[in-house]
């Protein structure tokens, strides 16, 4: 086989989830959309490993399946938590500074009168 076929679909895999990452909302698909695309990097090395008859791309490989099964596992346990917190997982309303995070705090009730 041409290695040709493994690389365009490598290449188009990748642009999937180039295009998932950065226009999608939900984060569960944002999740998925990494995964295309560390998907499309263990072809493109299997490809190349192919090609050069050795094992390293084999061994990258599966680093990148090491990598992406804690990737889930982590992004997984964030989407709970912003679920849990905002019962939405849209990534738009997400506060990224941490004033917005932390509640603010209720000032203290008086009690008695002021002078």
């Amino acid at each position: 086989m041409r290695p040709v076929i493994p690389l365009v679909t490598a290449a188009l895999l990748f642009g999937l989830g180039v295009y998932g990452v950065l226009r999608r909302r939900n984060a569960v698909l944002v999740l998925m959309s990494v995964e295309l695309m560390l998907n499309a990097v263990n072809l493109i090395l299997v490809t190349a490993d192919t090609l050069r008859e050795r094992l390293t791309g084999q061994v990258f490989t599966l680093f990148v399946i090491v990598l992406a099964a804690a990737e889930v596992g982590v992004g997984l346990a964030l989407v709970l938590r912003l679920f849990r917190l905002r019962q939405d997982i849209n990534t738009d309303q997400v506060p990224l500074d941490e004033a917005a995070e932390a509640p603010a705090e209720p000032a203290p009730a008086l009690d008695g009168e002021l002078r």
